[in-house]
């Protein structure tokens, strides 16, 4: 292992839907992938005595669902995923856990909630419903679209990882979110109202989450953080960058 001052761990499989058709690759990739890790580093550790930082990113999806009125998310929340996709990060969040408990080995670990921004993966939900608007296809929403989620732009999300490198503390759990909870429908109608499309309602995902929203105090307070890009500038200005 190359000599470095910390290891970012971003890769992830995460698509929900595929997770519930076959969770193998989620478990090779999300655990297994990170306990690969964990063990090459601390092998070396054990050798050199020097150590990096292990900085995992991880998803509020690890923290299982909310209802209308409950509190959001806070990094105390038990652990109760609802999808092969979040069992597997929340499995990673563990051995990660444990390795600083037992090791000492440095570890930081932060939760975001859903990402935006430009070159996204086609397959989440604002890319998707951009290509399909573009593309004169029908937006397929699952269920009613009434289900909440709580968005941050990409960059805000980069700009609280560079912050909880140089600032956070190891063995600590830190949520990110953009303090900006919009529901499904509300999203894709943004986006028919830009750029045209007929909404299609499909059947709802197996398991589906209804609300994920993030108590982002501890960031905020202890380290600094806070999302500066409104969704509404977010949006628009992504719409209006997409390459047609």
């Amino acid at each position: 292992l190359p000599e470095c001052d910390v290891i970012f761990n971003l890769a992830a499989e995460s698509d929900v839907d595929i997770s519930n058709q076959d969770s193998s690759k989620f478990i090779a990739s999300n655990i297994d992938g990170v306990r690969n890790l964990l063990n090459i580093i601390n092998s070396r550790i054990l050798i050199r005595a020097d150590k990096p930082l292990f900085f995992q990113v991880s998803t509020d999806e690890v923290y299982g669902t909310l209802t209308e009125n409950d509190e959001p998310f806070t990094e105390d929340t038990p652990l109760a995923p609802n999808s092969p996709y979040a069992a597997s990060k929340t499995s990673a969040d563990l051995l990660c856990r444990s390795f600083y408990e037992t090791y000492g080995y440095p570890i930081t670990i932060t939760r975001c909630s859903n990402n935006y921004g430009p070159n996204q993966y086609p397959e989440k939900l604002i890319p998707l419903m951009i290509e399909k608007a573009t593309s004169d296809e029908k937006l397929p929403v699952y269920g009613d679209g009434r289900n909440i989620r709580d968005w941050v732009h990409v960059q805000d999300h980069c700009e609280a990882i560079d912050v909880v490198l140089h600032k956070g503390e190891d063995g600590e759990v830190y949520n990110i979110g953009g303090e900006c909870e919009k529901r499904n429908i509300e999203i894709v109608q943004t986006i028919v109202n830009n750029l045209g499309g007929e909404i299609e309602y499909v059947e709802d995902r197996k398991g589906h989450d209804w609300r994920y929203a993030m108590n982002i105090s501890k960031i905020k307070s202890k380290l600094g953080w806070s999302p500066k890009i409104k969704f509404k500038d977010g949006i628009e200005e992504l719409i209006n960058k997409w390459e047609y």
